[in-house]
């Protein structure tokens, strides 16, 4: 499996944990901000609104939804690009390649949410978020194997990036069918012409990437006032761009190339600098066993170690899949924690949850507190689970 990492996968994981550093930095500046005299300016910042008009047509939002609707569309759509060069090509072009990452993913979004409905069985204002600790945040999951360098077998980072890749579909579909408002059919009809038209653009195999981009910001536009949840856009206009298996320049490469870093180093830290805010001050260590928090806690922790390793145990024990070459079981639980930090997902999926600030509140606490401890851990056993020192390749002279 390892010599079929590619030079973009490599490339991919490389910024992807780097971004990752810069993600943790910035909910922790948040965090702190939250906490210090200059909080209402941090607030009241994110609540400046911002309005654009064209003519009749107007977008009026506060900045934190501009940045949750607007900025993350962007995310949405390097993730599709990323999705749809994974199943053409990639790391899930194949069952052997994709078997493992496909079960593990599934028992990791399945068994979380089962794990938050029954703290929150009590609780019907809570089941709404059932959903917020099924995701996993591969940024910074990245960012905490990029700590331990290169000990990390490629196959096992290329494995985690599969199942998040996986687990991404799974969000994508979840916030279609469950997160989306009431439906304006005239706005929505719009947004789907446009679709039609980007896919005629990429059927006829349009190498330039400007008609592309102002379609889909056209479309975005759209749903945004559809009620259908904007970033869905992202993903719907990135399964238009054509891929070109045979050369590492077609429009969906050079897009993709082009965005990742603008995303892992802006678009993703923006957001988390923008949602990790919530104020402790006041707040009893008691509040972490409100069923809310709670419940999104232990999905993260429980639900998501329990779901992808044993799936995976159960896919490799009953020969429906294989383990990656130079990866063992102690990895594979290690990851199965780190595939527990939920960060950027999980708050985006609990704002599209809830209204009140005090559950929105509540659902950072838990997710803040479940990812934290979900990182260290799975860094630590992950660290002992690793060889002290990387072996020189075969047939290298010194």
């Amino acid at each position: 499996m390892v010599q079929a990492i590619t030079p973009l996968l490599r490339e991919f994981l490389q910024k992807e944990s780097a971004g990752g550093i810069v993600l943790i930095f910035a909910a922790a500046l948040a965090l702190a901000i939250a906490n210090s005299p200059v909080a209402g300016t941090y607030f009241g910042f994110l609540d400046i609104p911002v309005i654009a008009a064209f003519g009749s047509f107007v977008i009026d939002k506060p900045l934190l939804l501009w940045i949750n609707d607007g900025l993350m569309a962007v995310f949405f759509f390097l993730v599709g690009l990323e999705v749809k060069r994974e199943v053409l090509e990639g790391q899930l072009s194949s069952w052997s390649k994709a078997s493992l990452p496909l079960v593990a993913a599934l028992g990791g979004m399945a068994l979380p949410a089962l794990v938050f409905i029954g703290v929150n069985l009590d609780s019907a204002e809570n089941i709404r978020g059932w959903a917020i600790p099924a995701a996993t945040d591969i940024a910074f999951a990245l960012g905490i194997l990029s700590l331990l360098g290169p000990r990390v077998p490629v196959a096992l980072k290329a494995l985690l990036l599969a199942i998040a890749v996986i687990d991404d579909i799974g969000a994508i579909a979840i916030i279609a069918l469950f997160y989306s408002g009431e439906l304006d059919t005239g706005m929505l009809a719009a947004g789907a012409a446009v679709f039609v038209l980007m896919l005629a653009l990429g059927r006829a195999k349009v190498q330039s990437t400007i008609p592309y981009v102002l379609l889909a910001i056209l479309m975005w536009a759209f749903v945004l006032k559809s009620g259908v949840h904007a970033t869905l856009a992202g993903v719907a206009a990135a399964m238009t761009i054509p891929l070109d298996p045979d050369s590492d320049h077609g429009p969906l490469e050079r897009m993709e190339h082009a965005l990742h870093p603008w995303v892992a180093f802006l678009v993703i830290p923006i957001f988390g600098f923008a949602n990790a805010g919530v104020t402790l001050v006041g707040i009893e260590p008691s509040a972490l066993i409100d069923p809310l928090p709670l419940g999104i806690a232990l999905g993260l922790l429980v639900g998501k170690q329990l779901g992808i390793f044993g799936f995976a145990w159960i896919a490799v024990k009953t020969g429906l899949a294989s383990l990656p070459h130079d990866v063992n079981w102690r990895q594979i639980h290690a990851l199965s924690l780190l595939a527990a930090i939920g960060f950027t997902m999980s708050l985006f999926i609990g704002n599209l949850a809830f209204a009140s600030p005090e559950q929105i509140d509540a659902v950072k606490l838990g997710v803040l507190a479940g990812s934290t401890v979900a990182a260290i851990a799975g860094y630590l056993l992950l660290k002992s689970a690793l060889p002290n020192s990387v072996a020189a390749p075969k047939g290298n002279v010194e």
